[in-house]
């Protein structure tokens, strides 16, 4: 480590804890490890030199939470797997090799031991320490380079963020240069895919030989030092102008006088003042982007539904809808569901009915499936809040190179389309986020050799947020559970609630939220929509057109990796005779947002939104996995329409039955924070509200005609988070 602190090349030691230590009796080790400063006797400044000659420094771009890396490596070291420890202690050998080559000043071996260390104890600890984009960069120095490239050295909890390539001290300047445009192509590549925060950046550096030190600057007349840099004093001074004289501290009114007084006399203060007002009176920078005719333009684009929108508006306005009327009455009867509810498929032999293997077999035989994956979100949750598209994210190697999530659903439905001797259409749902980077992506890859359709499934159902109602904020901020802070934070937090309150007042509730990027004024409208937009899209008519025998789609979430069309399944299902049928997974603490219940006395679906209080998800048995195999002329019927319908596109009549099934399913209202960023920089948060509709209601109605399959976990679980991978 050759930054912090202490000065240049140090080896950081874990300690055990001592009597004189905190935690002493607590913990075998102290929290504060023991550094050793190397020598100019134990690592000579050539050897320092030559690892500076050798080394490019770079940070690739990409933002990653290394905290459930931490866990991991923690994990496996209380548990001791075997594979694990073998790995710890091949890495401490490693790092023996490591202070020898640098106190050799053998940069070349020292290339070839931390590439042993990245490649071997590293990922047998944390299999996902690499990724795509970092396999990318070695592989294209290794093909560039050559024997001259001598090895790669990951710097952080993950690679793709800090990292180092070590390459021949003659070629050092070329691959600085090489190393940035191949990181720069490599993120135009993946830039849709994985968690970019900034450009790539290759670091000129030397080792510090100070560590972190400070100087004393004299200020006088003749030799004014002691300014801080201008861009200091424009973070610094805004907020202060705003503060009555008398309520300054004597530092703040320093802070100003620096300010005045470094504005008139320094001459790197030229620009200080005009740039304070650019601050302090914001302009947008480019006014046409939040026009109201662009917004408009993405709405009418992404099938804006004025008269849902108006309906939903009055029924927030009234207080039919809201963040309380989300949930169901208290008094609701809620319970678990009986034995005869659900067909368990968990067992050994619960697959072993032949005939309904058969029927599904037969049925894939002859045509009669499509599979239908929701692609249209943008996985924050799995890139810890980055905007990427899950679909395309290369998520984990599996048979020697990493795979899309988008590659292994198209895997499984080639097998299950080569065991059955036939090709399955596979349509991917996108939504604005995400339609145009698939349908590029696919075209890169060639469609993955797919020897069936594939269709992309543009989202026709889109929202336009609104301005919270005081009674919704009231009730997030009041009723909600909320973290306790220390009584100047509640102060500030009360603050803040009144200032927000009253800006919906000012705004008018309910009234359209437009005063942002137009991408900011949109919201997703919940994955009821779908399925209809199959119909809305045209892509429905375009499979019966060229597949008149389907009968049955496989609705299922891109992040459902055992999903597939199983015949067995298939099978069941069919000989149910049911619409819908909807897979369910035994529960886990984990599983939180619903699941099966028994509500009034009917087995059904609940969403999270709508448990009366959290205790009550806890005595449910199953969890929702969203799979559904749905039948296309039970479905047809629900919403009054007839193949022919389909077929000849009619639109206005589509429409008119879609809205008229989604005023039958509740209408779950959010509040999403949501950046307005102005100015230089400048960045304010508001509270707005957007609604949803729940695929899983559709259980609610009883003409739907719903059934449920128990499922193994390994069919049903959902990957929301990568520390869900080493399970």
């Amino acid at each position: 480590d050759s930054g912090g602190v202490w000065p240049g090349i140090k080896l950081i030691t874990g300690q055990p804890a001592s009597e004189d230590d905190a935690e002493h009796g607590v913990s075998r080790g102290r929290l504060m490890p023991a550094h050793h400063v190397y020598t100019d006797e134990e690592i000579p400044s050539s050897a320092r030199k030559a690892l500076q000659d050798s080394l490019v420094l770079v940070h690739g771009g990409l933002a990653q939470n290394v905290g459930p890396i931490l866990e991991m490596v923690t994990e496996k070291y209380l548990l001791r797997g075997e594979a694990e420890w073998a790995a710890r202690h091949e890495a401490l050998d490693l790092l023996e090799e490591l202070i020898d080559s640098l106190k050799r000043g053998d940069i070349r071996s020292l290339g070839q031991a931390t590439t042993r260390n990245f490649r071997g104890p590293i990922q047998t600890i944390i299999p996902w320490a690499t990724n795509l984009f970092t396999e990318s960069l070695i592989a294209q120095a290794k093909s560039h380079f050559g024997d001259d490239f001598w090895g790669f050295w990951m710097l952080g909890g993950m690679s793709g963020g800090g990292m180092g390539f070590i390459f021949d001290p003659a070629r050092k300047t070329e691959a600085q240069r090489k190393m940035l445009k191949i990181m720069q192509e490599a993120k135009k590549r993946f830039q849709f895919a994985l968690p970019f925060a900034m450009e790539p950046v290759v670091y000129d550096f030397t080792i510090n030989p100070h560590g972190s030190f400070a100087e004393i600057m004299d200020d006088c007349e003749s030799s004014p030092q002691a300014s801080l840099p201008p861009s200091y004093y424009q973070i610094v001074v805004p907020p202060l102008l705003r503060v009555e004289a008398g309520d300054l501290t004597a530092t703040q009114r320093a802070d100003l006088d620096r300010f005045a007084s470094a504005s008139r006399h320094e001459a790197s203060f030229d620009t200080a003042i005009p740039t304070l007002f650019d601050t302090l009176f914001p302009k947008h920078e480019d006014p046409s982007d939040i026009s109201s005719k662009s917004t408009n333009e993405l709405l009418e684009e992404n099938g804006f539904d004025e008269s849902l929108h108006e309906q939903v508006r009055a029924d927030l306005q009234s207080g039919r809808i809201g963040l309380a009327q989300n949930r169901l009455s208290a008094n609701t009867p809620i319970g678990d569901v009986k034995p005869s509810d659900i067909l368990d498929l968990t067992g050994d032999d619960s697959t072993h009915d032949q005939d309904a293997l058969d029927l599904g077999r037969s049925a894939l035989s002859r045509g009669e499936v499509a599979v239908v994956t929701l692609a249209a979100g943008a996985g924050s949750r799995w890139t810890g809040g980055a905007g990427t598209c899950k679909a395309l994210n290369p998520f984990a190697p599996l048979d020697g190179s990493h795979r899309t999530f988008v590659e292994a659903h198209l895997a499984k439905s080639r097998k299950s389309g080569r065991l059955a001797g036939t090709t399955i259409p596979h349509i991917f749902t996108t939504s604005y986020l995400t339609h145009g980077p698939i349908s590029e992506f696919l075209d890169q890859m060639n469609r993955y050799d797919y020897p069936g359709e594939i269709h992309l499934s543009r989202g026709q159902s889109v929202g336009l947020r609104m301005i919270p109602t005081e009674r919704d904020l009231r009730f997030a901020w009041e009723e909600m559970p909320q973290q306790q802070l220390d009584e100047q934070q509640q102060k500030l937090r009360k603050s803040l609630h009144a200032a927000l309150i009253q800006w919906a007042r000012s705004e008018g509730e309910a009234a359209d939220y437009r005063d942002n990027l137009p991408l900011q004024c949109l919201h997703p409208v919940g994955h009821f929509f779908e399925i209809p937009n199959l119909l809305l899209n045209g892509t429905l008519a375009e499979l019966l057109k060229s597949r008149p025998q389907l009968q049955t789609l496989l609705l299922h979430n891109i992040d459902t990796l055992g999903a597939s069309v199983d015949p067995a399944l298939l099978g069941r299902h069919r000989k149910s005779g049911k619409g819908f049928t909807f897979e369910v997974i035994p529960r886990r603490l984990e599983d939180r947002g619903g699941g099966l219940a028994r509500v009034s006395g009917r087995p059904r679906l609940v969403e999270g939104l709508a448990m009366p209080h959290e205790e009550a998800e806890f005595d449910l048995s199953y969890y929702n996995t969203l799979t559904t195999w749905i039948e296309i002329d039970p479905l047809l019927a629900l919403l009054g329409l007839e193949r022919k319908d389909i077929i000849d596109c009619d639109q206005e009549k589509i429409a008119g039955s879609v809205r008229e099934l989604a005023g039958r399913l509740p209408t779950y209202i959010t509040l999403k924070d949501v950046k307005k960023r102005w100015g230089h920089g400048q960045e304010d948060i508001f509270p707005v509200t957007q609604f949803e509709k729940l695929w899983g209601d559709m259980s609610i109605l009883p003409d739907a005609d719903c059934g449920y399959f128990v499922v193994p976990r390994s069919r049903g679980q959902q990957l929301k988070d990568p520390a869900q991978l080493d399970g």
